[in-house]
């Protein structure tokens, strides 16, 4: 079996990892694995220390239609049996389209967020016409698909996997504090995503009034890039937070941040099945997070974290304080959560379940 992936992910982000955990783990099982990147990405500099077959190609976007003539002379030359498509938006579908045109190989295209979608000609194409099938990295988004109209029989369930010990750090805890300048014996709340509208940032800055008026030296780390960044910082002054929050930006040292924590926070509108909250839990802390999306399949109610209804400040007010009161049960929580991870969401687990599916395809 010989496989090829596309991944045209620019940044360092969850999705991209997933890519470069699979393909290590395929070559440490023996299965022929060549990734097709944008030259220079952070997949391409992780790939090539792995000593993987790499394929570097420029890429202008999601209309570059000579993505689809690059692909073509690489699929010509590789002739694998299974082209995974990993990415989203146009590159998935330029990545299906040349796949389909080589021809001779299995094509699979990965989901992993859980926007509803109409079954429209363009995704009736993406997800039904030219895929042979379709991975999802949680039992939630399926279920999306599934409600669009895309056939059961065409899904697989894959979940996404993190290396947990990347973020069990060895540094203790006031160490981790004094590195992020934190005083050592304050409430702090991290939340890691991307500052955009649906992970939901707002909603904390809403509840955090009325955690402050239980917990007034709470400190909230908000850290990640992105478009909202703006919008919440004036949200923030106008609430009078601003010496309550801090905004880290883009940070490669996460496992070191999470120790520094008390609790994640997740209180996202939508959410495919997000690698932060595993990556909490592996560092043994608990998740409060919004009840959405494939959340519920890792951050179990009342055993590794607490969930709370979407958009709703105050219910997630008094999840956060019930955990800040109560360090014992902050305690159990985590330790359920670290086990849970390294015993479900580990990478030969991911691995092994995606070549099931290449598996699969080539006997049929």
């Amino acid at each position: 079996m010989k496989t090829l992936h596309i991944e045209m992910g620019r940044h360092r982000l969850g999705g991209t990892m997933q890519v470069y955990y699979l393909l290590r783990g395929l070559k440490a099982l023996g299965v022929p694995a060549s990734l097709v990147c944008p030259v220079n990405s952070p997949l391409h500099q992780l790939a090539l220390q792995e000593g993987l077959t790499v394929h570097a190609v420029p890429f202008a976007g999601d209309h570059d239609l000579l993505f689809i003539p690059r692909l073509l002379r690489i699929l010509k030359q590789e002739q694998p049996d299974i082209v995974h498509i990993h990415s989203r938006r146009g590159a998935d579908t330029l990545g299906l389209v040349a796949a389909k045109l080589a021809g001779g190989a299995k094509v699979i295209i990965s989901r992993r967020v859980d926007d509803p979608i109409r079954l429209n000609g363009f995704n009736r194409l993406r997800y039904v016409r030219l895929p042979d099938r379709v991975v999802t990295v949680s039992k939630g988004i399926a279920r999306v698909l599934e409600a669009a109209g895309v056939p059961a029989a065409k899904i697989r369930q894959v979940y996404s996997a993190i290396d947990f010990k990347s973020y069990q750090s060895p540094l203790d805890v006031p160490t981790a504090r004094q590195r992020l300048e934190l005083p050592p014996a304050v409430p702090v709340l991290a939340v890691i995503a991307q500052l955009i509208p649906r992970k939901g940032h707002r909603f904390l800055l809403e509840a955090l009034p009325t955690i402050l008026a239980s917990h007034p030296d709470t400190q909230v780390l908000f850290v990640g890039e992105g478009a909202d960044e703006a919008r919440l910082r004036e949200q923030m002054s106008r609430l009078g937070l601003s010496g309550h929050v801090r905004f880290l930006g883009y940070r490669n040292d996460i496992g070191d941040i999470l120790r520094a924590c008390d609790l994640l926070v997740h209180p996202a509108t939508m959410e495919g099945f997000a690698n932060v909250a595993m990556q909490a839990m592996a560092a043994g802390l608990p998740v409060v997070s919004s009840a959405v999306g494939g959340m519920p399949e890792s951050v179990r109610d009342g055993v590794t974290g607490l969930l709370v209804p979407p958009q709703d400040p105050a219910l997630l007010a008094a999840a956060i304080l019930r955990l800040l009161d109560d360090p014992a049960l902050r305690r159990q929580l985590g330790e359920r959560g670290k086990a849970i991870v390294e015993n479900e969401f580990n990478t030969d687990a991911m691995v092994k379940g995606n070549l099931a599916v290449y598996e699969e395809l080539l006997r049929s």
